[in-house]
């Protein structure tokens, strides 16, 4: 918990920084994601504003690029990072990335585990002296959740690779505001290897409670 939390006030702090940095081409965010998606052949997704502050994120079921307030408007190195990360996304789709399918394939299954999970697990705990089954049911479902964290992983960092090649070979950073983008998407990317290493650790938490219970 103290390391997320310490990734994620870094992550808050980076954004703030480098929000303040005009970037020399003056580009707003919507205007990047804009031109990165007609550049890659993308003209069904649109570019839309949200509400939020790093509620950025891209929905491949709607075909929506979704930029939070400052990413939309802001013309700064944060906010080029965070609009060609998004993309990033929907070129993945555009281009049948392999793993995004995988991770797009668990959704469906992970939002109906994840209604019943906390119950079958807090179950399992209490019924554990009587029978396993339940928390091995638990501890299968969770597996999902962790799978699909580590899943995550590759697609996010691919997406943050797709946007700083583009940027640089685009000329729509310079060589400073490249090195400020870059070092934005490095932080956004840590909190989902602390998020995956959180679930990993939930689940050899629950493990290891099933293999005290078969050694007693």
């Amino acid at each position: 918990m103290g390391v997320s939390w310490f990734i994620q006030w870094r992550l808050r702090s980076k954004f703030e920084e480098y929000s303040k940095v005009t970037l020399s081409n003056n580009m707003s965010g919507e205007e990047i994601a804009k031109l990165m998606l007609k550049e890659n052949g993308i003209y069904d997704v649109k570019v839309m504003s949200v509400e939020g502050q790093l509620t950025d994120h891209y929905d491949p079921t709607d075909n929506t690029v979704n930029l939070s307030h400052d990413v939309y408007y802001g013309r700064n190195a944060a906010s080029a990072a965070v609009a060609a990360h998004e993309c990033g996304h929907a070129v993945q789709h555009a281009k049948a990335y392999s793993l995004l399918q995988f991770r797009s394939s668990m959704v469906p299954l992970l939002s109906v585990t994840s209604r019943w999970m906390p119950w079958v697990l807090m179950g399992g705990i209490l019924l554990l002296a009587v029978t396993p089954i339940p928390l091995i049911i638990g501890v299968v479902l969770f597996s999902f959740t962790t799978v699909f964290s580590f899943a995550t992983l590759p697609v996010e960092f691919d997406a943050s690779a797709r946007a700083l090649r583009w940027m640089k070979d685009r000329n729509i950073v310079n060589g400073s505001e490249y090195i400020m983008s870059a070092d934005a998407l490095r932080w956004a990317a840590l909190t989902y290897v602390v998020a995956a290493l959180s679930s990993l650790a939930t689940l050899i938490y629950y493990i290891s409670i099933l293999n005290n219970r078969s050694r007693n």
